[in-house]
Parts: structure tokens; C-alpha cells; sequence
């Protein structure tokens, strides 16, 4: 009888997970199911684009089991919990399968019902989000609309997927004031509930320096305890108050639904905590979790999914191999930062070593740590590389799972 493995979730890190164990196992050697509650695979990295009117919502969905290698089945049913014990998944409708090693790729999910007020009065008309299509969408008609006045980018609190996003959105939202040729109108604030402008310090050097360049006021440790749509105000749990006419706000993130209702799955966020280099669950060795579903001090960043998934594959193979499991991911992530007028900025770091500057993968490659032309056609250059490369479980060309040291100055930093 062959093993079965079953991945819950089919966005890019179950996609890429399941098409890398395809390539590894035939199908008499081991079943691969794929479980996700609807078929549409989003490109998220497309949705900061949408409000700018940079890319069109229908180009960004795709079906889910056309991503999938042939041999891999796909279910789609909304998961009710996992039975840990039992290796078991029960779906909401009835009906359960078995599994012999499981891998929870389910995500990261919007709670912007958890903060007081944000889908209250003003919700889709003054404050929205771009991280679903729908706030996406919505926001671009806001956008098209505004002629001036209090524009207030938020991060609810940490974590939340995609950590660059929001800066990038401020950076093109810059941008795009001034092609409208409204800019001297629009008061620009950045509001974060870090104490600078990102986690690391040389990055959050590079991009302060960026707001400050654009006109862009930044507002750390700001935490959002309420927003006041009818009034425009902001309201951090310590009561500072922002002002805006016009709020993008990060909502608070947390895991999949099912997780909470899944005993000793997840921890009291809805992650699913595994070791950080190996990604198998500390109580339960036949279970692995990847991307943004995984309780890690990793971003929760498509990169990530991609380089843990060498790891997490090569795990499995050596647990039903009989074999000890290797801590080979070290947290490597990588992210273009697009900072509006065709330019971007990329950063490399793991777990260990913060973003430096120098070049990427290599002394001869793209600059880190510095806006490039470049680097923004890099930015550009990833959606294809996510359908053809990344979501059918390929390598890429010279980019290595593990973080590279060559082409990084430590002195510069």
C-alpha cells in the first residue's frame, strides 16, 4: 500500500510543495492529495499593483488543480479539523481522510474583524485593505477618486504576510500622487507598530530614509486598537490618535480557522509551530508546516515558501526513508521592494545575518540595498517566474535554498 500525503492548502507553498513530491515520488510509490476550500489561486504579489491601476484583477487568478503536476488529486472541501491522533482530516460537509504524513500549507488569514471599528462605518469607502482582490479592487475606485488630503498607510500588528508591502504601497501611492499631479495635496503617513521602519536595522535605515525622501511621515510603535471611519481617526492601543481621509490598513493576521479546532496543531495565533530548520512539528513528526501557515521567526514572504521548500520535501523523503531529519533552512528570504518610478530595491537575509548591501546571488548580480532599474525589472520578472518556475516546484537558476555570503559586504552595513 502506497504512503500517503496529504497537503492542506493549494496556495504557492502546498502548490509547490505537492509538484516538488510529485517529482520525487511516482504514483505507486505514494499518493499526494491537495485539500483547499475554492479553486482560485491569487498571485498575491499582484494585488499591491491593482489600486494603481498596474494590473488588472482577472490576470491574477488562476485555477488551483491546473498548478498541480498530473498524478496529484485535488479536494476541494473546507477542512473542520484535524484529529492528530487519529491522522485524520474532517471536512465541514462530512466525510474524512487519512493521512501518513501531513503538511499544512493553509496560509495566513484577514481578522479585520478583530480590531474595534475597522469593518465599521467607512469599511470599502475610506478605509480599506489591498490584501484580498476585493479591497484591491475597491480601493483602486477610491484612489481614482481622491483629490487630496490625509492618506494614512497602517500595520495593524505583527505578523503579517508580505512585510514590504505596505512600505511598498506608500512608495508607489508617492508615486502615483505625482502623476496625477496632486502630490502637494496628499499628506503621506507611514504608521507601524515596529520602532523603525522594518525589523532589521540596516533595512530599516535604506527604507526610513526612502519615506523620508518621498515626504512620507513615519509614526512607529503604533499599535491599532480602533479605527473611527466616521471621524478618520486612527487609534493606537496607548490612544495616539492619526488623522486620515483616506486609510490603507494591514489587518491583524492569524491561521487558518480549522487549526483552532484542531488540539495541539497550532499555537494561540492559529500557527502551526515547527522547528525552524526543519519544519516538522515538535509532538507530532509526521506533520510539517510551510509558508505562512508555519509559527516561524521567518517572513511570511512567497521566498520563503519557495526556499523552505527544499527543506520540507527532503524532510519528508528522509521520514519515510527511516532516516533523522536534516535543520537545513536557515530562514532565508528575499524581497523586491518596488519603490515607485521603475526602480525597486531588493533585500537577502535569514535568520542569522540582517539585509546587507552588496549584490545578489554573487559579487556580479543585482544590488542590494539600492534602488535599481534593475532590480524593478527583477520585481516584474517574478510573476513569471511564480507560474513556471516557482508553483511547479523547479529550482532557480544560481539561486541556491541556502542564503549566499558572496557578493554581501559586511563592512558597508
Amino acid at each position: 500500500m502506497s504512503t500517503h500525503i496529504v497537503v492542506l492548502g493549494g496556495g504557492t507553498a502546498g502548490t509547490l510543495t505537492a509538484n516538488r513530491l510529485r517529482r520525487m515520488y511516482d504514483a505507486g510509490e505514494c499518493r499526494i492529495t491537495v485539500v483547499d476550500q475554492d479553486d482560485d489561486h491569487v498571485y498575491q504579489p499582484g494585488l499591491l499593483f491593482v489600486p494603481f491601476g498596474l494590473a488588472q484583477p482577472h490576470h491574477l487568478v488562476r485555477s488551483r488543480p491546473r498548478q498541480l503536476h498530473a498524478g496529484i488529486d485535488y479536494q476541494r472541501a473546507r477542512i473542520d479539523r484535524v484529529d492528530l491522533d487519529a491522522r485524520t482530516v474532517h471536512f465541514a460537509v462530512g466525510g474524512w481522510v487519512s493521512y501518513d504524513v501531513l503538511v499544512v500549507a493553509t496560509g495566513a488569514r484577514l481578522l479585520p474583524e478583530e480590531t474595534e471599528g475597522l469593518t465599521g462605518p467607512g469599511w470599502g469607502e475610506n478605509v480599506f485593505t489591498f490584501y484580498d482582490l476585493p479591497g484591491a479592487v475597491g480601493l483602486h475606485h477610491a484612489l481614482e477618486r481622491f483629490q487630496g488630503g490625509r492618506v494614512v498607510v497602517n500595520v495593524a500588528d505583527l505578523p503579517f504576510k508580505c512585510p514590504v508591502a505596505p512600505l511598498e504601497f506608500t512608495f508607489l501611492a508617492d508615486w502615483y500622487f505625482r502623476r496625477c499631479g496632486v502630490r502637494d495635496r496628499v499628506q503621506l503617513t507611514y504608521a507601524t507598530p515596529l520602532d523603525a521602519a522594518f525589523t532589521k536595522p540596516a533595512a530599516a535605515k535604506a527604507l526610513g530614509g526612502l519615506l523620508a525622501d518621498k515626504g512620507v511621515e513615519l509614526v512607529t510603535e503604533f499599535t491599532l486598537g480602533e479605527v473611527d471611519g466616521a471621524g478618520g481617526r486612527l487609534v493606537s492601543y496607548d490612544e495616539r490618535e492619526v488623522p486620515f481621509d483616506l486609510a490603507v490598513v494591514v489587518p491583524l493576521h492569524g491561521g487558518a480557522a480549522y487549526v483552532d479546532r484542531s488540539p495541539g496543531l497550532g499555537d494561540e495565533l492559529g500557527f502551526v509551530p515547527v522547528d525552524p530548520h526543519t519544519l516538522q512539528h515538535p509532538d507530532h513528526p509526521e506533520v510539517f508546516a510551510i509558508g505562512d501557515a508555519a509559527g516561524l521567526p521567518a517572513s511570511k514572504a512567497g521566498s520563503v515558501a519557495h526556499f523552505e521548500g527544499a527543506t520540507l520535501t527532503g524532510n519528508i523523503a528522509r521520514l519515510l526513508a527511516g532516516r533523522p531529519v536534516e535543520p537545513s533552512y536557515d530562514g532565508h528570504t528575499n524581497c523586491f521592494v518596488e519603490t515607485g518610478f521603475h526602480k525597486a530595491l531588493l533585500i537577502d537575509f535569514n535568520y542569522d545575518t540582517e539585509p546587507l548591501p552588496g549584490h545578489f546571488p554573487g559579487a556580479v548580480g543585482l544590488p542590494l540595498l539600492k534602488e535599481s532599474y534593475a532590480n524593478h525589472l527583477g520585481k516584474l520578472a517574478f510573476e513569471w517566474l511564480y507560474w513556471h518556475t516557482l508553483l511547479p516546484g523547479r529550482e532557480l537558476p544560481g539561486i541556491g535554498a541556502e542564503m549566499p555570503e558572496q557578493g554581501k559586504s559586511h563592512s558597508l552595513a
